[in-house]
C-alpha cells in the first residue's frame, strides 16, 4: 500500500489540474464565476441570520441566549458538513462520469475520488472567511483554539477519503448505493449535532452519537470556533483511528476492483 501512495503522490500534479478544473467547471457560465464559492456561503449565512435573527427572535432558539449565535453554531457545523455530504455524494458518481477518461489513459485512478474530496475541502475553505466575518460582526470572539482547525480538517479529511474510496468502488457495481446514500446522509445529518448540540440531547442518545464518527468531527469545530476551548482530545483521537481504519479498508476495497471498473463505467 505503501508504493500505491507513492505512486498517488508521483501524480498529485495531476489532481491539482484534476481539482482546478472542477472548481472551474462548477461555475462555468456564471456571471460571477469562481466567486460563487464565497458568495454561496456568504448568502446562506444571510439567510441563517435572517431566519434565526429577526423572523424566529422571539425568544431563545435551541437553548441559545441568542437566536444569531444559534444561526453562527449552525453555520459553523454546516460548513464541514457540506463538505462531507458533498463528497460522499460526488464520489458516488465519480468513476461513471470519468468513465471516458479511464477507458482512454493510464493513470491511477484513485486520484478521481481525492479529487472530488480535496475539491470540497476548497469550498469549505472558501467559507471559513464567511464564517470569521460573522464573528465580527456578532461580536464573538475567537480564541487561539482556532488554530486547532488543522486538526479538525486533516481528521475530516481521512475519514472522508476513507469512505469515497469504499463508496465510489461499489457503485460502479450497485448503482442502488446512490439512492440509499441520499436517504442515509440524510438520517446521518440528523444524527450529527449540528442543528442541536451535544450536551442537549439525553444521555442514552449520546451513546448513540458516540459512534457517529462525524459527532466528534463537528463537535471539534464547534469547540474550537464557536465555543472557543479545547476540543474533546480523547475522542477526537479515537475518531483519527477509525478514520485511519477506515481508509485502509476502503482502499484496500478500491485496489481489489480496480481492474474492473473499465469494463462497468
Amino acid at each position: 500500500m505503501i508504493e500505491k501512495m507513492k505512486e498517488i503522490f508521483r501524480h498529485r500534479q495531476l489532481i491539482l489540474i484534476l481539482v482546478s478544473r472542477e472548481l472551474k467547471a462548477r461555475y462555468r457560465g456564471t456571471v460571477l464565476g469562481f466567486f460563487w464559492s464565497l458568495f454561496n456561503p456568504l448568502l446562506l449565512m444571510l439567510v441563517y441570520t435572517i431566519v434565526f435573527g429577526f423572523i424566529v427572535s422571539r425568544g431563545k432558539v435551541a437553548g441559545f441566549g441568542s437566536a444569531k449565535l444559534y444561526a453562527l453554531f449552525l453555520f459553523n457545523g454546516i460548513l464541514p458538513w457540506t463538505w462531507f455530504s458533498s463528497s460522499l455524494m460526488e464520489s458516488a458518481n465519480v468513476l461513471m462520469v470519468h468513465g471516458a477518461l479511464i477507458k482512454k489513459i493510464k493513470f491511477p485512478i484513485e486520484v478521481l475520488p481525492i479529487m472530488v474530496v480535496t475539491t470540497n475541502m476548497v469550498h469549505f475553505l472558501l467559507g471559513l472567511p464567511v464564517l470569521i466575518l460573522f464573528f465580527l460582526i456578532f461580536g464573538q470572539p475567537l480564541s487561539l483554539w482556532v488554530l486547532f482547525l488543522p486538526i479538525s480538517l486533516i481528521v475530516q479529511y481521512i475519514f472522508t477519503m476513507g469512505l469515497c474510496f469504499l463508496i465510489s468502488a461499489l457503485t460502479v457495481h450497485f448503482r442502488d448505493i446512490k439512492d440509499i446514500l441520499t436517504n442515509l446522509i440524510t438520517l446521518w445529518f440528523f444524527t450529527t449535532p449540528i442543528i442541536y448540540t451535544y450536551d442537549s440531547v439525553p444521555r442514552v442518545l449520546k451513546m448513540v452519537l458516540n459512534f457517529n464518527p462525524m459527532t466528534h468531527v463537528i463537535e471539534s469545530y464547534h469547540f474550537s470556533f464557536f465555543f472557543g476551548s479545547l476540543p474533546h482530545w480523547r475522542r477526537l483521537s479515537i475518531t483519527v483511528l477509525v478514520g485511519l481504519l477506515f481508509l485502509y479498508l476502503g482502499y484496500v476495497i478500491f485496489d481489489k476492483l480496480r481492474d474492473t471498473f473499465v469494463e462497468e463505467v
